[in-house]
Parts: structure tokens; sequence; C-alpha cells
């Protein structure tokens, strides 16, 4: 299962937020899956057209971790929201994923079709199989993010003391992101567990001045 976060943005703000889980994160349904970002981009496809159908204008989406990664793909693939918020998404995909598995992981995995994570007390975390982890070596957020529209305005927000994705991450997204914003949060882990208060006024800051500027809104 991913870590969750969220974000409390005021009422006073007049702005509201909708926020689920997506398969097999927090109170979701469902396996997690360690791949699959794409299968995720369609499942925030679904939801913001629900919300469009429902004459209710999407401004922004905001992902974290995974999620981060999905709602950049999305604006990758998708061009009808122009305020995106990745909170500690992964660029490099590739990275980390032998710290977190074990070194016999691919081994393992064409071996008996999946692997077991586990936490640290035995029980399991979540599954990853071939197909998954195959998944998540072709996803290219390099690739993708080159294609994120110009009008898109993009803010990565990203702790220092981040032990899950390393803060270097958003440096890269800041080279490449064509409207790009970052925001490093001293001192913040991955879950942001200390500054739930300095998240929610740089999220809300640049959703409100991405509104005023007009770019908030869907064509």
């Amino acid at each position: 299962m991913a870590q969750t976060l969220s974000v409390e943005i005021p009422e006073k703000e007049g702005i509201s937020a909708f926020r689920f889980d997506f398969a097999g994160n927090g109170e979701s349904e469902g396996q997690f899956e360690y791949g699959n970002y794409f299968r995720e981009v369609d499942d925030l496809r679904s939801v913001i057209q629900h919300f469009n159908g429902a004459n209710r204008m999407v401004a922004a989406i905001l992902g974290h971790s995974k999620g981060g990664g999905v709602v950049l793909l999305y604006a990758s693939k998708y061009h009808d929201i122009h305020t995106v918020v990745n909170a500690s998404g992964h660029y490099d995909l590739k990275m980390g994923i032998e710290e977190r598995l074990g070194k016999d992981f691919m081994d393992q995995i064409k071996k008996d079709g999946y692997l077991d994570v586990k936490n640290k007390k035995g029980g399991v975390e979540f599954r990853v199989t071939e197909e998954s982890l195959v998944d998540r070596l072709n996803t290219n957020m390099h690739e993708a993010c080159l294609k994120i529209d110009k009008e898109c305005r993009v803010l990565t927000i990203h702790g220092t003391a981040d032990q899950i994705i390393p803060v270097e991450d958003a440096f890269e997204f800041d080279k490449i992101i064509p409207n790009h914003k970052s925001e490093i949060v001293e001192g913040a882990n991955h879950c942001y567990t200390k500054h739930q208060t300095e998240l929610a006024s740089i999220v809300v800051n640049f959703i409100k001045t991405s509104l005023q500027e007009g770019k908030g809104a869907p064509n």
C-alpha cells in the first residue's frame, strides 16, 4: 500500500476539494499495484469527467508520491487541466527499486511470478507482480513531462527529509517541465507529518494564484 497524504484546505479559501484513493490505497478496495500508472491516469480521467458532467469545474489536480506521478502523466496525456500539483512524486521510476524490493527481486519475480513486500512486523504490505514491475520500468516520466503544455502550471513540492523519494527528484522536474515552480519544504518527510499547515498554505496559494491568472480553468 502506498503512503497517503491529506491536504486540509480551509473552507474560507473558497475552494472545494475532492479527495479519493486509487485502488488498493487508503480506504479504497482492490489491490495496490506497483506499476500500472496509466491505469490510475484513466481512473483520474473518469473522476474529472464525472464532475464535468455535473457542471462542476475541476480547476486543479494534486497527487502525492505515486499520485504525483499520476497527475503529471495525466497532464502529459490530456490537456484539459491547467493547474497541477505534484507532491513528492518520483522522477526516475527505475531508481530505488532494489532498495525497496531487495537485490534479488528480479530473480524471485521471474521464479514465482510475484514478490511480496513485507513490513517490519513481517506482514505483507503489497505484492509486486512481473506485469506491474515491467509497467513501472517502462513508464518514462522524463518523456511524459516534455509533453505537458506550456499553459499548464505545475507545482512540485518536496521535503528535504524525505527518505522515500529523494528531494533531488524535484530539481529534475524543474529542469524539464515548461511552466514549473518548485517549493522545497525544509525538514519535511515524505508525508509532511510535521508540516501539514505549511503544505496546505503552499498548495492553496498556488491554486488561487493560478485561478486569478485565468489559467486554472479548463478550455
